[in-house]
């Protein structure tokens, strides 16, 4: 039996659903409580206070043991690829706890907006940026990164590491950032996209767990991506696959995995575990398979608006 992952679908868990289709809103809600409940998780076992980074690490030859190192070379990787100045005036969208939008702000001095649809990321980014000293260059607002309440035109740079992917449509979130981009503008993308659309059980098992697990509706494919950018009005969008610099960090997560594994079970059996955070932590390990059998890729797209 083949099991399809269509386009602009919601393949997580069906209990959230109870056979209907959830809302925009509920789309958002379980996505926030899904962070919201996996906070303390992610600063433990994959992140720090430091780099604050909900995202894949960029390991490269310079660090090829150093989990802190490889997350914040992510972000320098994107701010590269986009071309990004001292002078941007850049959007976060999708921010998480502030990492990027920190980092940014942190060293190299650009004005940062973070949005997020949890107002509890937001309180804790905003924290964040002042135990960093940057305050006074970040703002943390909470809005949908589809329909967000910016004027025309009001930044340099959209950026969107590991977040697209939480849109339903990716191209209404790509249609929101040519809407808000000023002319001349670019958007940076980093994310996982699938290199096919059928799987066998065992697959799909793994794919639904990643996304249920992360409270993603469904993965866009390359060739698609390229498509809606051209569809919304983007001009010179280019793929950078990272794939290969993007594997330590699968293979990082899924060793995490293995070895909380017992406390894992323990916690849930004691009922100390949301189901978001028992669901977030099988991700460790699913994530693996999409990996290891060639099933995603993972790709930085860049693109201007002319």
């Amino acid at each position: 039996m083949h099991y399809t992952l269509e386009p602009n679908q919601d393949y997580r868990d069906q209990s959230l659903r109870q056979d209907a289709e959830l809302s925009s809103a509920e789309l958002q809600a379980d996505a926030a409580k899904h962070y919201d409940d996996c906070y303390r998780d992610y600063l433990v076992a994959w992140c720090n206070r430091d780099n604050l980074a909900l995202h894949y690490g960029y390991w490269d030859q310079a660090t090829p043991y150093n989990q802190h190192q490889a997350l914040l070379n992510k972000n320098q990787i994107l701010y590269e690829k986009a071309g990004i100045k001292a002078t941007d005036k850049v959007l976060d969208a999708g921010c998480g706890i502030g990492g990027s939008t920190i980092w940014m702000a942190k060293n190299h001095g650009n004005t940062v907006t973070g949005i997020t649809i949890s107002a509890q990321q937001a309180q804790y980014a905003a924290q964040h940026a002042q135990r960093h000293g940057v305050s006074e260059l970040v703002n943390f607002e909470v809005a949908d990164f589809c329909a967000t309440p910016f004027a025309d035109e009001s930044f340099d740079v959209v950026w969107a590491l590991e977040s697209s992917c939480h849109a339903l449509n990716k191209g209404d979130f790509l249609r929101e950032a040519f809407r808000v981009l000023r002319k001349g503008g670019r958007l940076v993308v980093c994310d996982g996209f699938v290199l096919q659309r059928q799987f066998d059980q065992r697959q799909w098992q793994a794919v639904v767990t990643c996304l249920n697990g992360w409270a993603v509706p469904n993965l866009c494919g390359r060739d698609e991506f390229f498509h809606l950018l051209q569809q919304q009005g983007f001009n010179n969008a280019q793929c950078h696959d990272i794939t290969a610099q993007t594997l330590p960090s699968a293979d990082y997560m899924y060793k995490v995995a293995k070895r909380l594994q017992p406390v894992q079970k323990i916690s849930q059996w004691l009922g100390l575990r949301t189901k978001a955070q028992t669901a977030n932590y099988l991700v460790g390990l699913a994530q693996h398979v999409l990996f290891s059998e060639k099933l995603t890729e993972y790709c930085i797209f860049t693109a201007e608006k002319n």
